[in-house]
């Protein structure tokens, strides 16, 4: 027996990197994982490699119809929706003085409005069960601020604010919310970041008490403790999960 067991989980961003390690992580302990991704094919592919009841399902989250539609799919599979994991995230990296507003917008787009449609659309399903888990993926970004990041973590910032709110306005349903923040994680979009750039990345990893980038297992291991019954008396809670490189 899984303590993730008959739950019905919903993982977004999880074509890849992180969000693959979550829905592979949830999927061992026992969960129904529909794998979504604005690239279909990848959450298709993630949803193939875990086997069972996992499905993969094309969502786009800056787009409140499609989650809608998302939402309603796995309602109709399942019958319930009993986690939804907030991974979907991106980035483009520099000066702030130098930034594109174009860039602005889709940043805050993809990691703030996808969290704020996702749970408009999965909160009322769960406030009618009486029951339900909401785990959101923000940043150290978001919480001590990161050089190149700006709007970025202007954005992290708001979902881990947004966490606190949302856990204190469901919790007489029965509903928890908690937010995890990664600390440097070695997937491809972080090899993106430093663009080959070995003084960078062993710069970072030497700032890292632990002396070593997070591996998305790290990041997953801690989504499922909070995803589980095991996390069912904490809400509104931070953790980082950064091998120390933050201590807040």
């Amino acid at each position: 027996m899984g303590r993730m067991d008959d739950r019905t989980v919903i993982v977004t961003g999880a074509g890849r990197g992180i969000g693959r390690a979550i829905a592979e992580r949830l999927a061992a302990e026992g969960a129904t994982v529909a794998v979504t991704d604005v690239d279909g094919d990848s959450a298709a592919a993630t949803a193939a490699a875990i086997g069972g009841r996992a499905t993969g399902i094309e969502a786009d989250v800056t787009d409140p119809e499609s989650v809608r539609a998302m939402t309603a799919r796995v309602l109709a599979a399942h019958g319930r929706i009993d986690v939804l994991v907030n991974n979907a995230g991106w980035d483009r990296v520099g000066p702030f003085v130098d930034s594109d507003p174009d860039d602005w917008d889709r940043i805050v787009r993809i990691n703030l409005y996808g969290v704020l449609h996702t749970a408009h659309a999965v909160a009322p399903v769960m406030i009618e069960q009486g029951a339900g888990t909401v785990v959101n993926l923000a940043s150290d970004a978001g919480r001590v601020g990161s050089s190149g990041e700006a709007v970025y973590s202007a954005a992290k910032g708001g979902v881990i604010a947004f966490t606190k709110t949302l856990a204190r306005e469901v919790a007489r349903h029965g509903i928890n919310v908690n937010c995890v923040c990664p600390g440097p994680t070695d997937t491809a979009l972080f090899a993106s970041v430093v663009e080959g750039d070995d003084r960078l990345r062993d710069a970072l990893v030497r700032s890292i008490p632990f002396r070593r980038l997070a591996q998305p297992a790290d990041l997953a291991a801690t989504v499922a403790f909070f995803a589980s019954p095991d996390a069912g008396y904490l809400t509104g809670q931070t953790v980082s999960v950064s091998g120390g490189l933050t201590m807040v």
